[in-house]
C-alpha cells in the first residue's frame, strides 16, 4: 500500500486557489443564501480546506435588494447593537437596515456566520455586495454559482 496517497494536506497561504464566484440573490431567503455564501468565502467545500488559512473564494452578490424575509420576519425581527456607554443599546428592524442599504443586510447576516476572530475580519473583505445586477469586477471573469 502506498502510505503517500494518504498524507494529509494543509493549505497556506501560497498554495490557496482562489477563485471569483458570481451568487444571484434574486427572491431568495436571506438566511439560506448567507449560509451557502459563508461556506463558498469561507471554503469549507473545497477538499483542501484548512481551518487557521484563507482558503476561500471572492464572492461577488448581486441583486441584493431583491432579497427575501418570510412571515412577518421585516418588522418583528430586531438587531440589536451596543455602543459601550450607559444608554447606548441601539436597534433596527431588516425594513430599516434595508431602508438605509440592503448590502448591510446581507453583508449582517454572512458575517454572523463567520468566525468572530482576525480571520473571520480578513475572510470577510471577500465578499463583495451590491444591490443591483451590475458589478465592477467584470475583469475577474467571475463563474456563475447556483443556490
Amino acid at each position: 500500500m502506498d502510505t503517500l496517497s494518504y498524507k494529509t494536506i494543509s493549505a497556506n497561504k501560497q498554495t490557496v486557489d482562489k477563485q471569483w464566484v458570481i451568487v444571484d440573490a434574486d427572491s431568495k431567503a436571506l438566511g439560506r443564501l448567507a449560509s451557502e455564501v459563508a461556506k463558498i468565502v469561507r471554503g469549507k467545500y473545497k477538499p483542501s480546506f484548512t481551518p487557521h488559512v484563507d482558503c476561500g473564494d471572492h464572492v461577488i452578490v448581486i441583486n441584493a435588494d431583491k432579497v427575501k424575509l418570510s412571515g412577518k420576519k421585516w418588522d418583528d425581527r430586531v438587531y440589536l447593537s451596543y455602543t459601550g456607554y450607559p444608554g447606548g443599546q441601539k436597534q433596527i428592524t431588516p425594513r430599516q437596515l434595508k431602508e438605509k442599504s440592503s448590502t448591510l443586510l446581507v453583508e449582517r447576516a454572512i458575517r454572523g456566520m463567520l468566525p468572530k476572530n482576525r480571520l473571520g475580519r480578513q475572510i470577510f473583505k471577500n465578499l463583495h455586495v451590491y444591490e443591483g445586477a451590475e458589478h465592477p469586477h467584470e475583469a475577474q471573469q467571475p463563474k456563475e454559482f447556483k443556490i
